[in-house]
């Protein structure tokens, strides 16, 4: 287990219960009180730091190294699932995944997400999960057969950003984030899509149009990186957590702007510490809400989606 610098006090009592066992065998000694004790002493230790955790908290814990990325959610929530690689035109974009699924052993659905790798190698080869275009003409190859063979498209965001390199500019990526944009607020089927690390800027936005948009509890949701946007103000990263701070970038903060639908509960301590319930708790949310969804004609889906994301934001009409 890696542990960032605010779980420090938990790194040490866990370090300390070694200690204990190591005497104890050696020993022979029964130490099962002491352990107890420590062991209550951290969950103790946990609830109060991840009870007051800042914003620059929150997004260290959505860059976890060890955080579930959106394979391990396909493989823990759906069967049978059939990945499906690239986007007819220039190449597979390993930083996007996507293919049909089987939802509760039952329910085909099209399941799309950023993957960033779990390893340097990987990482590498995922590009660390910033799509090029052809990552999101891949994904909007995805929904449009979903939406042809009429299947329910559920979107994993997890992406420091689309890849900011030249090649990528000269191949349309803004045209590509633009485009789905576009179709995606289109989509016949129920969409559902959820943040499960960063989401950040048009990176996140092209997998992020759905009915319903929903946060993991550690995650953040902005048009630009705590880092990037110090160095843009400051001409430095020293300001990253005053950056955070006034980006309002976390989950409580894009539901109470109704940028989101809702928050995600985490285990505590972190989605990376549970990985395993997480999944659980996520797949008894879609469960629940493709029932919803599935229930209601798609002309009035499409027209609360048109709705719900035309109302955002914050503007004063001035009459000439």
């Amino acid at each position: 287990m890696q542990y960032l610098d605010f779980e420090k006090p938990i790194e040490a009592l866990y370090e300390e219960i070694e200690k204990i066992k190591e005497v104890g065998e050696k020993t022979k000694v029964d130490v099962s009180s002491a352990t107890k004790e420590l062991e209550a002493k951290i969950e103790a230790t946990r609830k109060e730091i991840y009870s007051n955790l800042n914003d620059w908290q929150r997004v260290q814990l959505s860059r976890h190294p060890e955080r579930p990325y959106t394979n391990f959610y396909i493989s823990r929530i759906f069967s049978k699932y059939q990945e499906m690689h690239g986007d007819r035109n220039v190449r597979d974009d390993k930083a996007i995944v996507g293919g049909f699924a089987l939802l509760n052993g039952e329910q085909s659905v099209m399941v799309i997400g950023h993957q960033k790798g779990v390893n340097t190698k990987m990482r590498q080869l995922r590009n660390f999960g910033m799509a090029n275009p052809e990552g999101y003409r891949k994904a909007l190859r995805l929904m449009k057969l979903a939406e042809k063979f009429n299947k329910p498209i559920i979107t994993f965001i997890d992406t420091p950003g689309a890849f900011p390199g030249l090649e990528a500019e000269e191949r349309g990526q803004g045209e590509a984030i633009a485009r789905n944009l576009f179709e995606m607020i289109n989509l016949k089927v129920p969409v559902i899509c959820i943040i499960i690390g960063e989401g950040a800027s048009g990176g996140a936005l092209g997998l992020g149009i759905g009915d319903r948009v929903m946060m993991l509890e550690n995650t953040w949701y902005s048009v630009i990186s705590p880092e990037s946007c110090s160095s843009i103000l400051w001409r430095t990263w020293d300001f990253k957590e005053t950056a955070a701070e006034q980006l309002k970038l976390t989950p409580k903060h894009m539901n109470s702007f109704g940028l989101v639908d809702g928050i995600i509960a985490e285990p505590l301590g972190g989605a990376h510490t549970y990985p395993e319930e997480m999944a659980v708790v996520i797949k008894k949310y879609l469960l629940k809400t493709l029932k919803e969804l599935s229930a209601i004609d798609p002309e009035k889906r499409i027209t609360d989606r048109i709705e719900k994301f035309s109302k955002m934001g914050f503007y004063d009409e001035v009459k000439s």
